[in-house]
């Protein structure tokens, strides 16, 4: 038996550069985990079984499908117990189900002995969900495609950041539709990573403002005002840049110092909120 603690992720940038042939969207983003945590402790077993507090059900449960699939895929004839502890929120924008999988696959080569290398783990991945083969690369990498073209990158300074999620939750595929209908004209547009790379490691908060966008935010925001609201009280609270994350409703800002974000944080209630830092390197043992 052996647990591993699984992070969440933030989108510095989202960028939606159009409609595929295959029906998923076309993106660009710079993806980076963060210190809030899911744990997951694998046990051999001769069914597979996944136990969860969670409220998700079982055929929609990325971790349940990670197991199913390796089975399927390379015919292997072991079960394993997996218990699943949530800290990450459902329906955040924060990768979490995303996050889960990876570590399902990862865990279930270790608890099957597989010895699969990272790029069949990514394509496994690949197959349950597009931001899945991030984590296989994290803790900061540019996402390109659908979210399976992932090129790691050297991570740079910490930063401190306060996530605020209000009470609602929003479909990835309504927030994708919403956006094409209010931008029609999604034009091809880059944004320089190596700049934003830069700013980042610079701590450069002028620079990470300006180029912080995500192109879901709009669409969404226009429904649930709430997330504007959250967005405008941690730039009052000090945030020297706010942005939603993925497809939401999960706002972040970013902070210069520590005191200042536990305080927004403090301030955030009802909301569920967390002072969090962002990842330089991602160690998987609890």
């Amino acid at each position: 038996m052996f647990t591993l603690k699984t992070p969440a992720k933030i989108n510095w940038f989202l960028s939606v550069l159009g409609k595929r042939e295959d029906g998923y969207h076309e993106i660009l983003s710079l993806m980076q985990s963060i210190s809030l945590y899911d744990h997951l402790t694998f046990e051999h077993s001769d069914r597979v079984e996944v136990i969860t507090e969670a409220d998700i059900p079982i055929e929609e449960n990325l971790v349940y499908r990670a197991a199913v699939l390796l089975k399927e895929k390379l015919s292997v004839n072991k079960g394993a117990v997996i218990t699943l502890k949530k800290d990450i929120p459902l329906s955040a924008g924060l990768g979490g189900g995303s996050s889960d999988a990876a570590c399902a696959l990862s865990g279930l080569d270790r608890l099957w002995e597989l010895r699969l290398k990272n790029e069949e783990l990514i394509k496994f991945g690949g197959m349950l969900g597009s931001d899945i083969p991030f984590f296989f690369k994290a803790p900061i990498a540019v996402v390109r495609g659908r979210g399976e073209i992932v090129t790691a990158l050297e991570a740079g300074s910490r930063h401190i950041i306060v996530i605020v999620k209000p009470a609602l939750g929003i479909s990835t595929k309504w927030a994708y539709s919403e956006m094409s209908r209010l931008l029609p004209e999604l034009t091809k547009r880059d944004n320089n990573i190596k700049l934003f790379c830069q700013a980042l490691e610079m701590q450069d908060f002028e620079s990470i403002a300006l180029m912080m966008k995500n192109d879901l935010e709009l669409p969404v925001i226009r429904e649930f005002q709430v997330i504007g609201e959250i967005k405008d009280r941690l730039l009052t609270m000090g945030a020297k840049a706010s942005l939603m994350s993925g497809s939401g409703p999960t706002v972040f800002g970013v902070f210069n110092s520590r005191e200042k974000a536990e305080d927004a944080e403090r301030s955030m209630k009802p909301c569920w909120s967390r002072v969090v830092e962002t990842l330089i390197e991602v160690r998987s043992e609890k």
